[in-house]
């Protein structure tokens, strides 16, 4: 299972919001720490984006469950963001269902890590 603890930047967090908006309207998403749970426990959760600024509360439901499951994580944007690209007001935790979506997700953070480990190389 791997993390993507570290903060996005700006562009990467911009095209991840896209990204999560078009799953939401292609039903390719679960939105909420319950929906994500459910997911994950049915086996159809491919990644899930977890907002850093959730509630301890959320955070502990969903992020344990989504380890023992194997569940790929990235620590993404905050709550607001992540509800505002989803069509809520907030949003804790948001699962990708379609797995060519997770793909699409998930390189493009790859993407934006090995980048910026190249910079800091530089």
């Amino acid at each position: 299972m791997e993390s993507a603890n570290a903060p996005l930047d700006s562009e990467a967090e911009s095209r991840l919001l896209r990204l999560l908006g078009l799953g939401v309207r292609s039903r390719g998403v679960v939105v909420g720490v319950e929906l994500v749970r459910q997911a994950a426990k049915q086996g159809t959760l491919v990644l899930a984006v977890v907002a850093p600024d959730a509630s301890r509360h959320s955070r502990e439901k969903v992020l344990p469950l989504l380890h023992a499951k194997k569940v790929p994580v990235i620590e993404g944007p905050s709550s607001a963001a992540l509800g505002a690209a989803v069509g809520r007001e907030a949003a804790a935790a948001v699962g990708v269902v379609d797995r060519e979506l997770a793909n699409g997700i998930a390189g493009s953070a790859k993407r934006e890590r090995v980048s910026r480990l190249q910079r800091r190389s530089v």
